[in-house]
């Protein structure tokens, strides 16, 4: 099986932010899209492992921030290759605005952001899914949402190769490698906090 086929879906990106009113963290996710528009509803799916995952539980309220082709690399390292449980993300950090739920919302590389109360969640082991009813949004930019797809080809920046002869494994979400002719079944990335399967192999 090839788990490469699942960039070929159309994914987006995103900046998850949430607000317990005494912090503030956001994440990166992939998955979030409109699923009702009268009454206006989106979901999103988030792993359980994020910091922000556990702020949208206990409070019901989040933003969404709709990342761009203008969205620059450090973006996506800053949101999703640290946790919330370890440091503040929004300390110090200028390209944001509050909305009127509270929460922030990115106003660097991004389109647009949405605002939404969470109705119900479903357990989906590693991730819960939340479907929201949309409480406010607004335009930000005309440039073109970045897409998974457009992240790999030209916001990721391209990795070293690998010394002829050797053997890494390498992340196709954040580029970290891994040396060594076997990746454990259970790695996890350190950096991007991604499972073995979104490891390729590659070798010189």
């Amino acid at each position: 099986m090839d788990f490469k086929t699942m960039y070929h879906l159309t994914y987006g990106l995103f900046v998850l932010t949430a607000t317990d009113g005494r912090r503030d963290s956001g994440c990166i996710i992939n998955t979030a899209g409109q699923v009702t528009s009268q009454p206006n509803r989106i979901s999103i799916t988030v792993n359980k492992a994020n910091f922000t995952h556990d702020m949208v539980v206990k409070t019901g309220k989040f933003n969404v921030s709709i990342l761009s082709e203008e969205a620059k690399f450090e973006t996506f390292q800053h949101f999703g290759f640290q946790s919330g449980r370890d440091v503040d993300k929004f300390f110090g950090y200028t390209d944001c605005k509050r909305s009127a739920n509270g929460c922030y919302y990115i106003t660097a590389g991004t389109n647009g952001y949405i605002s939404a109360t969470v109705e119900q969640s479903i357990d989906l082991g590693s991730h819960t899914l939340f479907i929201a009813s949309v409480e406010d949004m607004a335009v930000l930019s005309e440039v073109p949402s970045a897409s998974y797809a457009y992240y790999h080809s030209s916001i990721k920046p391209k990795p070293d190769e690998p010394a002829a002869g050797k053997t890494v494994w390498r992340c196709t979400v954040c580029g970290y490698v891994y040396e060594g002719e076997t990746l454990p079944a259970d790695f996890i990335c350190p950096l991007c906090k991604h499972p073995a399967s979104d490891f390729e192999k590659v070798t010189l």
